[in-house]
């Protein structure tokens, strides 16, 4: 997630302000955890534990749902984000944009294998496990979208490139493993490419549907719910990923030419050491509001 340095999110740095609320965020990367567990590891009072976890879910950084206990209903709390990153206004304002947000269903072509599925909002797109459907018209209109092994490729449109030198290609996307329904410990590597360029390799920790995901549709139940936001930086220094160096490509790679459309892969080879599949969150779905988001900045 990207947070940008103002006082409009002062909630939120004053969240992490506290050194028993950045303990509290520790455990929770651990494992979710009920209120009473959080406050024995802290040793602190249950009633001052609450405070700190309303605090960190006002702030965006926790989110806590009721569960059934030994005792009735009680408070699981877990972590909404496993990264930050700050955005500074005076960095932002110094370049000029052109963005697009791509749609996931908007790809152009594919290659994927059972388990596999495409989902608008409101229903399935064609059958369960049949790549076939990955050609149903509809596809369109798909906000989730998953298979085991394969590619699927969007282009990004010429018109985001100007005849002007380019500083760097920013692409965000929400990701998980794929697994039969879930399964939060499930490793899958997955690749990015742009131009047929091997930009580099996460490997991503499981496929997740025990909490729901903040925009998931109430009829997907006990299926992916949410992933992990994952922002791709290629600069002529290199490219990042999620402000962490990832591979030594750079723009001059990547051969880009004004009027030129560009393509972006996701993949999961059958070959590799964790094949363990792909879901995109659109649109509608997971944890983020977003498409394939796209900025491409100039100098």
């Amino acid at each position: 997630m990207k947070v940008e340095v103002n006082t409009k999110n002062m909630k939120l740095f004053e969240a992490l302000s506290s050194s028993t609320r950045i303990r509290i965020l520790e455990l929770l990367g651990e494992s979710p955890k009920n209120i009473g567990e959080l406050a024995r590891k802290l040793g602190i009072s249950s009633a001052i534990t609450t405070r700190h976890i309303l605090t960190l879910e006002e702030a965006g950084l926790i989110r806590c749902k009721n569960t059934p206990g030994k005792r009735g209903l009680q408070k699981v709390c877990s972590l909404v984000e496993d990264e930050i990153t700050l955005v500074f206004e005076k960095n932002k304002k110094s370049k000029q944009y052109r963005s697009v947000s791509i749609p996931i269903g908007q790809y152009v072509n594919y290659e994927v294998t059972p388990s596999c599925g495409l989902a608008s909002t409101e229903a399935l797109i064609g059958m369960l496990d049949d790549p076939r459907y990955f050609s149903d018209p509809a596809h369109v209109n798909a906000a989730l979208l998953w298979f085991r092994t394969g590619w699927i490729e969007y282009r990004i449109p010429s018109y985001v490139f100007l005849p002007q030198p380019i500083h760097a290609i920013e692409i965000s996307v929400e990701l998980c493993s794929e697994f039969p329904k879930y399964n939060e410990d499930w490793p899958s590597d997955i690749h990015f490419y742009l131009n047929d360029i091997l930009l580099g390799v996460w490997v991503c920790p499981g496929d997740f549907g025990e909490t729901p995901g903040t925009y998931t549709p109430g009829w997907w139940k006990n299926n992916s719910q949410y992933g992990f936001l994952k922002t791709i930086r290629v600069t002529n220094s290199g490219c990042m990923l999620d402000g962490i160096p990832l591979s030594n490509v750079t723009l001059d790679q990547l051969q880009l030419k004004p009027g030129k459309d560009m393509s972006f892969k996701l993949a999961v080879p059958p070959d590799t050491r964790n094949p363990g599949g792909l879901n995109i969150f659109g649109r509608g779905f997971g944890n983020y509001d977003q498409d394939i988001e796209v900025v491409v900045e100039y100098e």
